[in-house]
Protein backbone atom coordinates (compact mmCIF):
# COMPACT_ATOMS: atom_id res chain seq x y z
CA UNK A 1 0.00 0.00 0.00
CA UNK A 2 1.28 3.46 -0.84
CA UNK A 3 2.02 5.81 2.05
CA UNK A 4 0.17 9.11 1.87
CA UNK A 5 1.95 10.78 4.81
CA UNK A 6 4.61 12.52 2.72
CA UNK A 7 3.68 16.16 2.16
CA UNK A 8 0.07 15.56 3.24
CA UNK A 9 -1.32 17.69 6.05
CA UNK A 10 -3.07 16.01 8.96
CA UNK A 11 -6.72 15.37 8.25
CA UNK A 12 -6.37 16.01 4.53
CA UNK A 13 -8.07 13.65 2.11
CA UNK A 14 -5.18 11.62 0.65
CA UNK A 15 -6.77 11.57 -2.78
CA UNK A 16 -6.74 15.37 -2.76
CA UNK A 17 -2.94 15.45 -2.87
CA UNK A 18 -2.08 17.79 -5.69
CA UNK A 19 -5.74 18.02 -6.67
CA UNK A 20 -5.88 21.56 -7.92
CA UNK A 21 -9.39 21.12 -9.28
CA UNK A 22 -10.87 21.32 -5.77
CA UNK A 23 -9.88 24.97 -5.51
CA UNK A 24 -9.92 25.77 -9.21
CA UNK A 25 -12.36 23.33 -10.84
CA UNK A 26 -11.87 22.67 -14.52
CA UNK A 27 -14.61 24.12 -16.68
CA UNK A 28 -17.04 21.43 -17.89
CA UNK A 29 -16.64 22.40 -21.56
CA UNK A 30 -12.85 22.33 -21.34
CA UNK A 31 -12.95 18.99 -19.51
CA UNK A 32 -15.31 17.47 -22.09
CA UNK A 33 -13.26 18.66 -25.08
CA UNK A 34 -9.98 17.42 -23.58
CA UNK A 35 -11.50 14.03 -22.77
CA UNK A 36 -12.92 13.63 -26.30
CA UNK A 37 -9.64 14.68 -27.93
CA UNK A 38 -7.55 12.41 -25.71
CA UNK A 39 -9.72 9.32 -26.17
CA UNK A 40 -10.01 9.98 -29.91
CA UNK A 41 -6.22 9.97 -30.22
CA UNK A 42 -6.05 6.82 -28.09
CA UNK A 43 -8.57 5.14 -30.36
CA UNK A 44 -6.61 5.88 -33.53
CA UNK A 45 -3.53 4.16 -32.10
CA UNK A 46 -5.13 0.74 -32.64
CA UNK A 47 -5.67 0.85 -36.43
CA UNK A 48 -2.55 2.97 -36.99
CA UNK A 49 -0.53 0.52 -34.91
CA UNK A 50 -2.01 -2.37 -36.86
CA UNK A 51 -0.82 -0.75 -40.08
CA UNK A 52 2.60 -0.16 -38.55
CA UNK A 53 2.99 -3.80 -37.55
CA UNK A 54 3.10 -4.64 -41.26
CA UNK A 55 6.53 -2.98 -41.30
CA UNK A 56 7.97 -3.67 -37.82
CA UNK A 57 7.40 -6.11 -34.90
CA UNK A 58 5.27 -4.72 -32.05
CA UNK A 59 7.88 -4.22 -29.31
CA UNK A 60 10.27 -2.51 -31.73
CA UNK A 61 7.50 -0.30 -33.14
CA UNK A 62 6.31 0.77 -29.68
CA UNK A 63 9.87 1.21 -28.42
CA UNK A 64 10.78 3.48 -31.33
CA UNK A 65 7.54 5.38 -30.81
CA UNK A 66 8.22 6.16 -27.16
CA UNK A 67 11.96 6.78 -27.43
CA UNK A 68 11.53 9.19 -30.34
CA UNK A 69 8.63 10.93 -28.58
CA UNK A 70 10.57 11.11 -25.32
CA UNK A 71 13.70 12.54 -26.94
CA UNK A 72 11.70 15.11 -28.91
CA UNK A 73 9.65 16.25 -25.93
CA UNK A 74 12.71 16.29 -23.65
CA UNK A 75 14.40 18.66 -26.12
CA UNK A 76 11.28 20.85 -26.30
CA UNK A 77 11.08 21.15 -22.49
CA UNK A 78 14.85 21.29 -21.91
CA UNK A 79 14.56 24.65 -20.12
CA UNK A 80 11.99 23.39 -17.63
CA UNK A 81 13.23 22.31 -14.18
CA UNK A 82 14.33 18.69 -13.98
CA UNK A 83 13.98 16.53 -10.87
CA UNK A 84 16.81 17.09 -8.40
CA UNK A 85 16.37 14.04 -6.19
CA UNK A 86 16.95 10.44 -7.24
CA UNK A 87 13.59 9.50 -5.72
CA UNK A 88 11.85 11.73 -8.27
CA UNK A 89 13.73 10.10 -11.13
CA UNK A 90 12.80 6.71 -9.71
CA UNK A 91 9.14 7.75 -9.71
CA UNK A 92 9.38 8.72 -13.39
CA UNK A 93 10.99 5.38 -14.27
CA UNK A 94 8.32 3.44 -12.38
CA UNK A 95 5.52 5.40 -14.09
CA UNK A 96 7.16 4.78 -17.47
CA UNK A 97 7.47 1.08 -16.72
CA UNK A 98 3.74 0.79 -16.03
CA UNK A 99 2.27 3.47 -18.31
CA UNK A 100 4.34 3.03 -21.49
CA UNK A 101 6.02 -0.37 -21.37
CA UNK A 102 3.46 -2.22 -19.26
CA UNK A 103 0.25 -1.12 -20.94
CA UNK A 104 1.33 -1.20 -24.58
CA UNK A 105 3.77 -4.06 -24.14
CA UNK A 106 1.07 -6.32 -22.72
CA UNK A 107 -1.58 -5.09 -25.15
CA UNK A 108 0.47 -5.79 -28.26
CA UNK A 109 2.11 -8.97 -27.00
CA UNK A 110 -1.30 -10.37 -26.09
CA UNK A 111 -2.27 -10.14 -29.76
CA UNK A 112 -0.11 -13.19 -30.41
CA UNK A 113 -3.09 -15.14 -29.01
CA UNK A 114 -6.12 -12.84 -29.19
CA UNK A 115 -7.45 -10.24 -31.60
CA UNK A 116 -6.76 -6.52 -31.29
CA UNK A 117 -10.42 -6.00 -30.37
CA UNK A 118 -10.23 -8.48 -27.51
CA UNK A 119 -6.98 -6.88 -26.34
CA UNK A 120 -8.64 -3.46 -26.34
CA UNK A 121 -11.62 -4.76 -24.36
CA UNK A 122 -9.34 -6.12 -21.66
CA UNK A 123 -7.04 -3.08 -21.58
CA UNK A 124 -9.91 -0.66 -21.11
CA UNK A 125 -11.27 -2.43 -18.05
CA UNK A 126 -8.81 -0.05 -16.39
CA UNK A 127 -11.53 2.28 -14.96
CA UNK A 128 -13.13 -0.55 -13.00
CA UNK A 129 -9.73 -1.55 -11.64
CA UNK A 130 -8.96 2.07 -10.70
CA UNK A 131 -12.13 2.23 -8.62
CA UNK A 132 -11.35 -1.11 -6.94
CA UNK A 133 -7.77 -0.06 -6.13
CA UNK A 134 -8.97 3.36 -4.91
CA UNK A 135 -11.36 1.66 -2.48
CA UNK A 136 -8.78 -0.86 -1.22
CA UNK A 137 -5.74 1.43 -1.00
CA UNK A 138 -7.14 4.87 -0.26
CA UNK A 139 -10.55 4.30 1.30
CA UNK A 140 -12.37 6.20 -1.43
CA UNK A 141 -16.06 5.31 -1.61
CA UNK A 142 -18.28 5.30 -4.68
CA UNK A 143 -22.03 5.22 -4.99
CA UNK A 144 -23.87 2.17 -6.27
CA UNK A 145 -24.87 4.12 -9.38
CA UNK A 146 -21.20 4.82 -10.13
CA UNK A 147 -20.32 1.14 -9.89
CA UNK A 148 -23.22 0.38 -12.22
CA UNK A 149 -21.92 3.06 -14.58
CA UNK A 150 -18.51 1.42 -14.84
CA UNK A 151 -20.12 -1.99 -15.42
CA UNK A 152 -22.43 -0.57 -18.08
CA UNK A 153 -19.49 1.15 -19.74
CA UNK A 154 -17.52 -2.08 -19.90
CA UNK A 155 -20.61 -3.85 -21.25
CA UNK A 156 -20.71 -1.22 -23.99
CA UNK A 157 -17.08 -1.94 -24.90
CA UNK A 158 -17.87 -5.66 -25.09
CA UNK A 159 -20.82 -4.94 -27.38
CA UNK A 160 -18.67 -2.66 -29.50
CA UNK A 161 -16.04 -5.31 -30.17
CA UNK A 162 -18.25 -8.40 -29.99
CA UNK A 163 -18.98 -11.12 -27.46
CA UNK A 164 -16.57 -13.83 -28.64
CA UNK A 165 -13.80 -13.42 -26.09
CA UNK A 166 -11.83 -16.52 -25.11
CA UNK A 167 -9.53 -17.37 -22.20
CA UNK A 168 -5.98 -17.86 -23.50
CA UNK A 169 -2.51 -16.79 -22.34
CA UNK A 170 -3.16 -13.58 -24.27
CA UNK A 171 -6.24 -12.89 -22.16
CA UNK A 172 -4.19 -12.91 -18.96
CA UNK A 173 -1.34 -10.93 -20.53
CA UNK A 174 -3.87 -8.36 -21.73
CA UNK A 175 -5.35 -8.21 -18.24
CA UNK A 176 -1.83 -7.54 -16.97
CA UNK A 177 -1.84 -4.48 -19.23
CA UNK A 178 -5.12 -3.32 -17.69
CA UNK A 179 -3.67 -3.73 -14.18
CA UNK A 180 -0.58 -1.81 -15.29
CA UNK A 181 -2.82 0.95 -16.67
CA UNK A 182 -4.72 1.19 -13.38
CA UNK A 183 -1.51 1.25 -11.32
CA UNK A 184 0.01 3.99 -13.47
CA UNK A 185 -3.20 6.02 -13.23
CA UNK A 186 -3.04 6.03 -9.44
CA UNK A 187 0.73 6.58 -9.36
CA UNK A 188 0.38 9.64 -11.58
CA UNK A 189 -2.29 10.98 -9.24
CA UNK A 190 -0.06 10.18 -6.24
CA UNK A 191 3.23 11.56 -7.61
CA UNK A 192 2.27 13.72 -10.56
CA UNK A 193 1.97 17.01 -8.68
CA UNK A 194 5.64 16.74 -7.69
CA UNK A 195 6.73 16.86 -11.33
CA UNK A 196 6.44 19.21 -14.26
CA UNK A 197 3.80 17.58 -16.47
CA UNK A 198 5.86 17.87 -19.66
CA UNK A 199 9.08 16.66 -18.04
CA UNK A 200 7.23 13.71 -16.53
CA UNK A 201 5.66 12.90 -19.91
CA UNK A 202 8.99 13.05 -21.74
CA UNK A 203 11.12 10.98 -19.42
CA UNK A 204 8.52 8.34 -18.57
CA UNK A 205 8.21 7.68 -22.33
CA UNK A 206 12.00 7.38 -22.58
CA UNK A 207 12.03 4.90 -19.70
CA UNK A 208 9.16 2.85 -21.10
CA UNK A 209 10.58 2.96 -24.63
CA UNK A 210 13.96 1.70 -23.40
CA UNK A 211 12.27 -1.27 -21.72
CA UNK A 212 10.33 -2.08 -24.91
CA UNK A 213 13.47 -1.90 -27.07
CA UNK A 214 15.23 -4.30 -24.69
CA UNK A 215 12.25 -6.65 -24.91
CA UNK A 216 12.41 -6.43 -28.70
CA UNK A 217 16.09 -7.34 -28.68
CA UNK A 218 15.45 -10.44 -26.56
CA UNK A 219 12.13 -11.66 -28.01
CA UNK A 220 11.91 -10.42 -31.62
CA UNK A 221 13.94 -10.22 -34.81
CA UNK A 222 14.06 -6.40 -35.00
CA UNK A 223 13.47 -4.91 -38.44
CA UNK A 224 11.83 -1.78 -39.80
CA UNK A 225 10.77 -1.48 -43.43
CA UNK A 226 11.21 2.13 -44.49
CA UNK A 227 8.60 3.59 -46.86
CA UNK A 228 6.16 6.48 -46.90
CA UNK A 229 3.47 4.60 -44.98
CA UNK A 230 5.75 3.32 -42.23
CA UNK A 231 7.26 6.79 -41.71
CA UNK A 232 3.81 8.42 -41.54
CA UNK A 233 2.68 5.78 -39.06
CA UNK A 234 5.72 6.37 -36.87
CA UNK A 235 5.19 10.14 -37.00
CA UNK A 236 1.52 9.80 -36.00
CA UNK A 237 2.31 7.40 -33.17
CA UNK A 238 5.18 9.59 -31.96
CA UNK A 239 3.62 13.06 -32.13
CA UNK A 240 -0.10 12.51 -31.62
CA UNK A 241 -0.42 9.15 -29.87
CA UNK A 242 2.52 9.76 -27.56
CA UNK A 243 3.46 13.40 -26.93
CA UNK A 244 0.03 14.99 -27.26
CA UNK A 245 -1.91 12.05 -25.81
CA UNK A 246 0.28 11.55 -22.72
CA UNK A 247 0.50 15.27 -22.00
CA UNK A 248 -3.27 15.63 -22.10
CA UNK A 249 -3.81 12.42 -20.12
CA UNK A 250 -1.38 13.35 -17.34
CA UNK A 251 -2.85 16.86 -17.18
CA UNK A 252 -6.36 15.44 -16.75
CA UNK A 253 -5.27 12.93 -14.09
CA UNK A 254 -3.48 15.61 -12.08
CA UNK A 255 -6.44 18.00 -12.14
CA UNK A 256 -9.43 15.67 -11.74
CA UNK A 257 -10.49 12.54 -9.88
CA UNK A 258 -8.56 9.69 -11.60
CA UNK A 259 -11.42 7.17 -11.41
CA UNK A 260 -13.88 9.65 -12.90
CA UNK A 261 -11.48 10.57 -15.70
CA UNK A 262 -10.57 6.93 -16.34
CA UNK A 263 -14.23 6.12 -16.88
CA UNK A 264 -14.02 8.05 -20.15
CA UNK A 265 -11.47 5.55 -21.43
CA UNK A 266 -14.48 3.52 -22.49
CA UNK A 267 -14.71 6.00 -25.38
CA UNK A 268 -11.28 5.03 -26.72
CA UNK A 269 -12.20 1.61 -28.16
CA UNK A 270 -15.37 3.11 -29.65
CA UNK A 271 -13.24 5.71 -31.43
CA UNK A 272 -10.93 2.85 -32.36
CA UNK A 273 -13.75 1.10 -34.21
CA UNK A 274 -14.74 4.28 -36.04
CA UNK A 275 -11.14 5.08 -37.03
CA UNK A 276 -10.67 1.46 -38.15
CA UNK A 277 -13.63 1.93 -40.45
CA UNK A 278 -12.02 5.01 -41.99
CA UNK A 279 -8.41 3.78 -42.14
CA UNK A 280 -8.81 0.04 -42.68
CA UNK A 281 -12.30 -0.24 -44.12
CA UNK A 282 -13.34 -2.62 -41.35
CA UNK A 283 -17.06 -3.31 -41.30
CA UNK A 284 -19.01 -1.70 -38.46
CA UNK A 285 -22.31 -3.34 -37.44
CA UNK A 286 -25.35 -1.82 -35.78
CA UNK A 287 -24.30 -3.33 -32.47
CA UNK A 288 -21.54 -0.70 -32.29
CA UNK A 289 -24.28 1.91 -31.92
CA UNK A 290 -25.83 -0.10 -29.11
CA UNK A 291 -22.42 -0.31 -27.44
CA UNK A 292 -22.09 3.45 -27.75
CA UNK A 293 -25.38 3.95 -25.90
CA UNK A 294 -24.16 1.73 -23.03
CA UNK A 295 -20.86 3.62 -22.93
CA UNK A 296 -22.54 7.03 -22.76
CA UNK A 297 -24.94 5.78 -20.07
CA UNK A 298 -22.06 4.42 -18.03
CA UNK A 299 -20.18 7.71 -18.27
CA UNK A 300 -23.29 9.62 -17.16
CA UNK A 301 -23.72 7.42 -14.08
CA UNK A 302 -20.05 7.55 -13.08
CA UNK A 303 -19.95 11.33 -13.33
CA UNK A 304 -23.34 11.96 -11.73
CA UNK A 305 -21.99 12.14 -8.17
CA UNK A 306 -18.60 13.12 -6.70
CA UNK A 307 -16.45 10.55 -4.90
CA UNK A 308 -16.23 10.52 -1.12
CA UNK A 309 -13.40 9.55 1.22
CA UNK A 310 -14.04 6.91 3.82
Amino acid sequence: MLNWTNKVDSGQDPMSKGRSHENHPMRPLKYTLLIILTTLIMGTSFPVGKIGMMYAPPFLLMGLRYVLAGVLLAWIVRKRPLPVQWQQWAQIVVIGFFQSAGVMGCAYYSMNWISSGESAIITFTNPLLVIIFSVILYGVTYRFSQWMGVILGFAGVVLTFGLHMSLTPGTWIGFGGAVSFAVSTLLIKRWGSRHDTYVLTAYQMLAGGAVLLMLSGFTEQPHFIVNTTSILVLIWLTIFCSIIQFTLWFYLLQNTDPAKTSSFLFLAPLFGVLSSLVLLGEHVQWIVGAGGVFICLGIFLVNRHPVKSA
